[in-house]
């Protein structure tokens, strides 16, 4: 079945106290969608989004056009780059691509497609949707997104998508990293690539909380220096001043280097950048590059208003939940949690046995998963 790709801008003004993208006018957003779809014509469109990457080439989209659904991938104003990216602006972004996509093109249905990090994306969307809006973002600045234009989705999808990113990375942070300022002078007992550590896999209860406790202890470090550098900027009338910093060592999550913390098909002792070793201190890790403000938006465990499981438990429209068991990024208890934790009565867990990530090594299981989804959408009128 051929398909029409549709490439398109969405473009709107808000007000901002600064930039945090590179180019055009202040207070001017540009957001970047493609529209993918089928002969038929069909009043539902399912609407992907993420923080920043772009999808709209991702197997899973387009097969699902190619499937006979209407799809629109949004690209946030930060596509490719997170280093200042703020998870309040991306709510805003998915909200003006949805509004158009009901304006423009007459979808009366909107169905949220939630890949991967755009899980909690699409979570936090429904909740300013239906909820009680922000009107400041997690650093404090003025954003009021009670003026935005939200409209509600009918329903989400949440495929192969992780709880948050800052869950996600606070369990994938290195804590044996003490002091950023040197960040390669590492605890032994809590660093996982040194063969000197005496806790070796498969690690033991007692380690594993330690561990975890480390990793969380890390995360609240880095987020109290952001809050006091932030603070001490403002007393010196500095109030839209930034700063931009690196954080090491981000790809040191147990999973990796032991197959028995949250079992699946996965391939052991990898994860989703190659070797977990050299993707820790890699450039493309989690929070590598970031600034203050960004920090505390996406990164922040205990400050992220992309929480995820708050946000899921506030949604409630239906909701289907997919994991794929071979996934080297989102493994099997994200899926869970965030099933476990949606406040819908209509929520549906579905597993996609041997299936990686991407569908890049298992290919044939693409068209088992689309099945999945459209008898889902089919079963509750929204094709």
């Amino acid at each position: 079945m051929s398909v029409q790709r549709q490439p398109y801008m969405v473009v709107f003004e808000e007000d901002t106290g600064f930039k945090d993208v590179y180019g055009g006018a202040v207070g001017m957003v540009a957001v970047e969608a493609m529209r993918i779809t089928p002969e038929a014509k069909s009043d539902t469109a399912i609407v992907f989004s993420h923080p920043v990457g772009g999808g709209a080439f991702l197997p899973m989209v387009n097969a699902l056009a190619h499937a006979d659904h209407h799809v629109i991938y949004a690209n946030t104003r930060y596509r490719g780059n997170d280093s200042a990216l703020l998870m309040e602006k991306c709510v805003n972004d998915l909200g003006a691509v949805i509004a158009h996509a009901k304006e423009k093109f007459g979808y009366k249905k909107i169905i949220l497609g939630g890949w991967s990090g755009g899980g909690s994306l699409a979570l936090f969307y429904q909740d300013q949707a239906t909820g009680k809006r922000l009107t400041k973002t997690a650093a404090g600045d003025p954003y009021d997104l009670s003026k935005a234009e939200l409209p509600a989705a009918d329903g989400v999808l949440l495929l192969a998508a992780h709880v948050s990113r800052a869950v996600t990375l606070t369990e994938w942070i290195d804590p044996s990293i003490g002091d950023e300022a040197k960040p390669f002078e590492r605890d032994v007992e809590l660093n996982i690539y040194d063969a000197a550590n005496p806790n070796q896999p498969a690690y033991n209860d007692a380690y594993v909380a330690t561990y975890r406790a480390a990793q969380i202890a890390r995360n609240r470090r880095i987020t109290a220096w952001v809050k006091q550098t932030l603070a001490d900027l403002r007393a010196d009338g500095q109030e839209n001043h930034e700063r931009a910093f690196c954080v090491h060592g981000t790809m040191a999550d147990l999973r990796w280097t032991d197959p028995t913390q949250d079992p699946s098909d996965r391939t052991p002792y990898s994860c989703y950048l190659g070797e977990p070793i050299v993707a820790n201190d890699g450039p493309v890790g989690l929070a590598r590059f970031t600034t203050l403000r960004s920090w505390l938006s996406q990164w922040s465990f205990d400050d992220s208003p992309a929480d995820g499981l708050g946000n899921a438990a506030r949604v409630t429209i239906p909701a289907l939940v997919g994991n794929n068991s071979a996934d080297l990024a989102c493994t099997p208890s994200h899926a869970q949690r965030l099933f476990d934790a949606l406040g819908s009565t209509d929520k549906t867990h579905i597993n996609i046995e041997q299936a990686d990530h991407y569908y890049i090594e298992r290919r044939d299981l693409l068209e088992g998963a689309v099945r999945h989804v459209s008898d889902w959408l089919a079963q509750r009128d929204f094709l």
